[in-house]
C-alpha cells in the first residue's frame, strides 16, 4: 500500500507548512505580548520560575528548597537551554527554542507521512492541535519533551536502540516518555530498545547524581502533591461545592489544589487508578501477540492517555503529550487511533477555554467552570477507553472483532517491515 506522492501530496505538505507558520506566528505574538489572551499571564512561568531555576543551576545546584521543582534531573537542560541563544534575553530565547522543537516535530511527521504505507494525517493533527492550547504550549517545556518522544517513536520503526536511548533521555526530562517503550514488538526489538534505555538511563542518572547536588530532590516534592483542580478526581469536589462542601482552593506546589475534607481520600483513589492502569498495561503486554508496525505508537498513545487521565494533575500543557503521540499514530494507515486522537483534539480546544480563558470559573467551581472540566475530562476518558479497547482487540488473540489492519503484521516480534516503515 502506498500514498500518493504527486502534486496532491506535495500541495498538502505546502498547505500544512503554511497553516503551521500562520498559527505559530500568532502563538509567538501572544507569548511576546504583542497582544494578550484574557486570563492569567501564562508566560510568568518562564520569565520568573524557569529563570529563577536557571540561576540556581548556574550556581551549581538543583533548587533544593523550592517545592515547585518537581521534575527529573535532565529537566535542568530545558531550563538552561536559552544559553544556546545568548543574543536573546532568557524568556525570548526559550520561546524561540520551543518554536524550533515544534518545527522539528512537524518536519518529522511530514517526512514520515511521505513514506510508503503512511499518510500526512499525523502532521495535520499536530498543526491543528498545538495552537488550540493557546500561548501556554510555548510557555512550558512540555513541547520539548514531546519532541523527544515523537522522535523516539518514529526512530523505533527501524532503529530500536535509538528509540530506547531517546525514551530514557525523555524519561529523565519528564518521566512519561518511557511509555513509548510499552508497545515494542516482542523479541529483538524489545531487547534492543529496552536494553539501550536501561544503559542510557543508568549513565544519565549516575552523571546527574555526581555532577550536580540534589538531582533527586524532586521525588519528595512530587510525592507531596495534592489534587489539582483540573484533574479528573477534582470533579468530585467541583460538584460537592454546589452542595456546601467546606473545602477550599489553595495555591500549593505551584498549582491550584483542593484542600479540605476527603481530598486525601480522593487523591489516594487517583493513585490507585494509576496502579490499575499500570496493571492493565502489564496484562496487555503479557497477552498481546500480534504486533504491526503501528502497534508501538498505538500502545504508547493508550498508555499516555491512561496515566494522564488517572493523574492527580492534568495541567493544560499536559495535553500536548497525547497530541504528539496521537500524531505519530495517525502517520500509519493501519492505526485504529483516529477517533480517540480526534477526541483528544477536541479536548485540547476545550482546555484553552478553561485555561486561561475561563480559569476564574474553574477556581470558583461555578456552572461554567464545572461544565468545562466535565467536558474536557469526559472527552479524555472516552478517548482512553476507546484507545484501550481498540488496542486490545487488534493485538490480543481471540479479541479482534474487526478485519485485520492493512499494515504488515508480525506474530514473531518483527515490526520493522521496510514496506510500511515511515
Amino acid at each position: 500500500m502506498t500514498v500518493r506522492t504527486g502534486r496532491g501530496g506535495q500541495g498538502g505538505r505546502i498547505l500544512s507548512l503554511a497553516v503551521w507558520g500562520l498559527t505559530r506566528a500568532v502563538l509567538l505574538l501572544c507569548v511576546f505580548k504583542v497582544f494578550t489572551v484574557p486570563g492569567p499571564d501564562v508566560t510568568s512561568d518562564v520569565s520568573v520560575i524557569y529563570h529563577g531555576w536557571y540561576e540556581v543551576f548556574r550556581a551549581g545546584s538543583y533548587p533544593l528548597d523550592d517545592v515547585t521543582w518537581q521534575y527529573p534531573p535532565a529537566a535542568a537542560l530545558a531550563m538552561l537551554s536559552p544559553d544556546l541563544l545568548p543574543f536573546l534575553e532568557y524568556a525570548s530565547a526559550f520561546f524561540v527554542l520551543v518554536l524550533l522543537c515544534d518545527a522539528l516535530v512537524l518536519g518529522l511527521l511530514l517526512y514520515a507521512g511521505s513514506r510508503p504505507g503512511a499518510r500526512n494525517a499525523g502532521a495535520w493533527l499536530w498543526v491543528a492541535g498545538v495552537p488550540l492550547l493557546g500561548p501556554t504550549v510555548y510557555a512550558r517545556y512540555d513541547l520539548m519533551v514531546t519532541a523527544v518522544a515523537v522522535t523516539a517513536l518514529l526512530a523505533g520503526v527501524r532503529h530500536p536502540r535509538v528509540m530506547g536511548a531517546l525514551a530514557a533521555f525523555g524519561a529523565l526530562l519528564k518521566v512519561w516518555p518511557v511509555l513509548v517503550l510499552v508497545g515494542t514488538a516482542r523479541g529483538r526489538a524489545t531487547r534492543r530498545s529496552w536494553g539501550a534505555a536501561a544503559v542510557t538511563a543508568a549513565v544519565l542518572v549516575l552523571a546527574s547524581a555526581v555532577v550536580v547536588p540534589g538531582a533527586f530532590a524532586f521525588l519528595t516534592f512530587q510525592r507531596d502533591r495534592g489534587l489539582e483542580i483540573e484533574s479528573l478526581g477534582a470533579l468530585v469536589f467541583h460538584v460537592a461545592r454546589q452542595f456546601g462542601w467546606e473545602g477550599r482552593v489553595e495555591l500549593r506546589y505551584g498549582s491550584m489544589e483542593f484542600a479540605g475534607p476527603h481530598v486525601a481520600l480522593v487523591s489516594t483513589l487517583a493513585l490507585a487508578l494509576s496502579v490499575l492502569a499500570f496493571g492493565w498495561l502489564l496484562m496487555w503486554r503479557l497477552r498481546a501477540r500480534t504486533f504491526a508496525v503501528h502497534t508501538s505508537a498505538d500502545a504508547a498513545f493508550t498508555a499516555v492517555l491512561l496515566f494522564t487521565v488517572t493523574s492527580r494533575v492534568i495541567s493544560p500543557q499536559y495535553m500536548v503529550w497525547p497530541l504528539g503521540v496521537g500524531a505519530v499514530c495517525l502517520v500509519f494507515r493501519g492505526s485504529r487511533m483516529a477517533l480517540p486522537a480526534c477526541l483528544v483534539l477536541v479536548a485540547t480546544g476545550v482546555t484553552l477555554l478553561e485555561f486561561p480563558l475561563g480559569f476564574a470559573h474553574v477556581v470558583a467551581s461555578d456552572a461554567e467552570g464545572v461544565a468545562l472540566m466535565a467536558v474536557r475530562n469526559g472527552l479524555l476518558v472516552a478517548a482512553t477507553l476507546i484507545a484501550g479497547l481498540r488496542l486490545w482487540r487488534e493485538t490480543v488473540p481471540g479479541a479482534r472483532a474487526e478485519p485485520a489492519s492493512p499494515d504488515p503484521v508480525s506474530r514473531a516480534g518483527r515490526s520493522d517491515t521496510p514496506a510500511s516503515a515511515p
